[in-house]
């Protein structure tokens, strides 16, 4: 009966998230009235995770699978079912500001993995075709204007969740910073993983202590044990954070709204990681300055009324080691340049506050 009743309420919310999507009884009778499913090979994507391009009443869609022996980010996070369908059964991405544009209109189960009927480790993602609204993918910084409707609207979901309790605790904040770790590495090596990303976050952090030895000597360690950083940060306000705010995963719609993609690392989490994470993932392409950056989005979360004086500099300092700890990795294939050096000042900046 409770299952029952979680489907239906994932086919209502879909129905109301999707003006004109049929009313067919959840994902399996959306995608059962499909006129159109073909694979779609040309994403930028680098999980693993397969895309299908979907047209359902004449409208396009795109369905995603999330397939633990296929995907490395969803062994990362710890999910087995899958992260969009916990999200989409607690009603999570409800809650959302109006400013945030997320696609998805249904989720289901993945479909069964042998023929005794046992539930594969992953879910399926029907979502809104908006590729014609999301940033090109190319080299060039985007606009300034569009930046800081990010960091705004960012702050804006933040503020919608503040103190949030743990029905926000979806991935688990160790798990995120444990993602792009060393344990990654030596973990998809030891299944003959064929992914690049894992194998050049090992290749990263072996390298870091050559290129920069001081931000090593600061986050190498806590890229093994992030636990002193986790429980520094626990100590400062938090709130549900996406954990993938690059660009790959955000655009704009024709009202304005900021489009997000990749429910598939969220959680409880400090607000200032989600910045953090965006300066750092996104450094080539943005039109201003980190520090600038950094303010625009302190000011947008304080016209929503959450007061920063108290918590800021401990939580953007303690922030700001925590993307290093995460791309400590990636800076350092870089070499050690103008940017490696601002993250590496401000990991050293941060060691006291790990006391």
């Amino acid at each position: 009966m409770a299952e029952a009743r979680s489907t239906e309420a994932r086919a209502t919310q879909a129905r109301a998230d999707s003006p004109g999507l049929p009313d067919l009884g959840g994902l399996a009778g959306l995608l059962a009235a499909a006129t159109v499913r073909e694979p779609l090979a040309d994403a930028p994507g680098k999980s693993g995770a397969r895309l299908e391009r979907v047209e359902i009443d004449g409208r396009r869609y795109v369905l995603k699978h999330l397939d633990l022996a296929a995907d490395w980010t969803m062994r990362a996070s710890g999910s087995l079912r899958g992260v969009p369908l916990e999200l989409w059964e607690r009603g999570l991405l409800s809650r959302l500001p109006d400013c945030i544009n997320q696609p998805i209109v249904a989720v289901g189960r993945a479909p069964a993995a042998d023929d005794r009927a046992r539930p594969a480790g992953g879910c399926a993602v029907l979502m809104h075709d908006v590729s014609d609204w999301l940033v090109p993918a190319t080299d060039e910084p985007i606009a300034l204007r569009q930046h800081q409707d990010f960091l705004r609207h960012m702050a804006a979901m933040h503020a919608a969740y503040w103190d949030c309790g743990s029905e926000c605790e979806v991935v688990p904040v160790m798990h995120r910073y444990l993602e792009l770790s060393p344990w990654l590495a030596e973990a998809e090596a030891a299944v003959r993983s064929e992914h690049v990303v894992p194998r050049l976050v090992g290749k990263g952090w072996r390298l870091l202590p050559e290129v920069a030895p001081t931000a090593a000597a600061v986050v190498s360690p806590l890229a093994r044990d992030p636990g002193p950083l986790i429980l520094a940060l626990a100590y400062t306000p938090q709130t549900f954070v996406h954990s993938n705010w690059k660009l790959d995963n955000l655009g704009t719609d024709d009202a304005g709204r900021t489009v997000v993609l990749d429910w598939e690392q969220p959680g409880r989490g400090a607000a200032l990681s989600d910045l953090a994470w965006y300066l750092a993932i996104n450094c080539r392409r943005l039109p201003q300055a980190k520090e600038a950056s950094i303010e625009v989005y302190r000011q947008a979360l304080e016209s929503c009324g959450i007061e920063t004086a108290p918590w800021w500099e401990r939580q953007l300092t303690l922030s700001l080691l925590g993307a290093l700890v995460q791309f400590g990795w990636e800076k350092a294939l870089g070499g050690y340049d103008e940017e490696l050096a601002w993250w590496e000042t401000w990991a050293v900046r941060a060691v006291p506050l790990l006391a």
